[in-house]
């Protein structure tokens, strides 16, 4: 018996709460390829090793999630230019032994934003967090021309890294400051789009958030690259306010569409994913 299947899997720590499995595979079957997705915990001080398995075992395709998407970049054979140039990788494909790194987060939330109809130019744009998710995301969005761009993070410096990359490569306004409420509150009276890059309010941790319900106002736009729950209590808030909201489910599918595609040149069918995904969120509800 020869076996032809292809197997895909994602890589972080955690990984309990993650669906990708779930939408990779109801994509597989859909569209009747022999592939199939799994996932893996991997803490930081393994993660070369389980790069040198997936070579090893011939694995076709990885996603990359918290905290190895800057660091995989390390023990990778190509990086896509763009995804050199934002610094993180989430998707990684095996062209015959050799892997190599694309980045679909950045691409995964304009397209969230835009079907949202919700267009960056001239915009004044609020990130919270300077990790992996909240580098691409910065980056793609200096490339739709905002006003300005103001990263928050616990860490100063890691904020710092990325406003002045995105600010001396992409030639707009682009700050940096500690996230702390002095800097948030000031940072959101002016903001146009608020987004959750962290990963604070993520199951199961539901009532933890980093925005005080009294700093949001009506005319913003908020979104949380959180995606389980469907609704973090960031978001459930923003809505009592009045804003309009964007959930991580909307980025979470974009960019495992344009993973999937990566690793089987075959368009995804999206709407399946999508609808997989909002099926298995909402069961956890119940």
């Amino acid at each position: 018996m020869q076996y032809k299947s292809k197997v895909c899997c994602l890589i972080g720590d955690p990984i309990e709460h993650t669906i990708s499995p779930l939408i990779h595979n109801i994509a597989f079957q859909k569209l009747g390829i022999d592939y199939v997705y799994v996932a893996f915990r991997v803490k930081k001080s393994m993660l070369k090793m389980a790069v040198d398995g997936v070579k090893a075992l011939n694995i076709r395709g990885l996603n990359v999630t918290i905290p190895h998407k800057v660091e995989i970049i390390n023990y990778l054979d190509k990086v896509d230019k763009l995804a050199e140039n934002i610094g993180a990788v989430n998707t990684v494909v095996n062209e015959d032994g050799k892997l190599i790194g694309y980045n679909t987060d950045g691409p995964g939330a304009i397209k969230a934003l835009q079907d949202k109809g919700f267009y960056l130019r001239g915009k004044r744009i609020l990130i919270l967090g300077a990790g992996g998710a909240a580098r691409a995301i910065a980056y793609y969005i200096a490339r739709e021309e905002p006003s300005e761009i103001i990263i928050l993070n616990r860490s100063v410096e890691k904020a710092l890294e990325v406003s002045d990359k995105i600010g001396c490569e992409m030639n707009i306004s682009c700050k940096a400051a500690k996230l702390e409420e002095e800097n948030l509150k000031k940072a959101l009276e002016n903001t146009d789009l608020l987004i959750n890059c962290t990963s604070v309010g993520m199951f199961p941790n539901l009532e933890e958030t980093l925005v005080p319900k009294a700093f949001l106002k009506m005319d913003m736009t908020v979104m949380d690259i959180v995606y389980n729950p469907i609704y973090t209590r960031l978001l459930r808030e923003a809505a009592d306010v009045g804003c309009n909201i964007i959930c991580g489910i909307d980025m979470l599918v974009n960019q495992a569409a344009l993973s999937f595609e990566i690793w089987t040149g075959i368009k995804a069918p999206v709407e399946e994913m999508r609808r997989t995904a909002l099926e298995a969120l909402r069961k956890d509800l119940l």
